[in-house]
């Protein structure tokens, strides 16, 4: 319950706040031209490396896990609703302006439908990632799975090992089936 918990808290920030983030990227050229070098450090930097300045600024605990694993997780979410907005042809936006279709009008009922494989790609990258960095975080005292984890690599306890690796498959799988069906069900 806290890997799911954790992997939760932190997915949900990512998608709410890394959907609209790429919303505006999608918007402004500008914007995306700055945030490009920050997402792709975030991208490339490894995944132990997060928890350093982390546990610097925020101690041990839950909390900086949820914050490192923020971290880690945002920039497919970020990149993929870009990439599928941008993706939109131009001339079925045009067509939604010149039936008087108002800015918002455009983006909810044209630009995010057309977009959306992108958009739940984006999320199931997200939520991949965040469970990474989620049985990672354990290192910090994030507890959970990933805690399970790592006794049985200092023990080399290979059962409970394998046990709590077949459990993280089945919350990521869960969690993306959950968010994925939530999304079908809006059509």
């Amino acid at each position: 319950m806290q890997t799911v918990a954790l992997l939760g808290a932190a997915s949900i920030l990512c998608i709410v706040i890394g959907i609209p983030l790429g919303i505006w990227f999608a918007r402004s050229k500008t914007a995306f031209a700055i945030a490009q070098p920050i997402l792709d450090f975030m991208q490339t930097m490894p995944a132990f490396v997060y928890l350093i300045p982390v546990i610097a600024f925020f101690g041990t605990g839950k909390p900086p896990g949820i914050i490192a694993t923020l971290i880690f997780g945002m920039p497919p979410v970020i990149r993929l609703t870009t990439l599928g907005l941008t993706g939109v042809a131009e001339d079925v936006k045009e067509a939604a302006r010149a039936y008087g279709a108002t800015e918002w009008q455009v983006l909810r009922g044209v630009e995010l439908p057309l977009a959306k494989a992108s958009i739940l790609a984006g999320i199931n990258q997200t939520i991949l990632m965040c469970l990474s960095m989620v049985v990672i975080a354990s290192l910090i005292g994030a507890q959970g799975l990933g805690s399970v984890v790592l006794t049985s690599l200092q023990y080399a306890a290979k059962g409970q090992g394998l046990l709590a690796g077949l459990a993280i498959l089945l919350c990521a799988m869960v969690i993306d089936r959950i968010v994925q069906g939530s999304f079908r069900k809006r059509e």
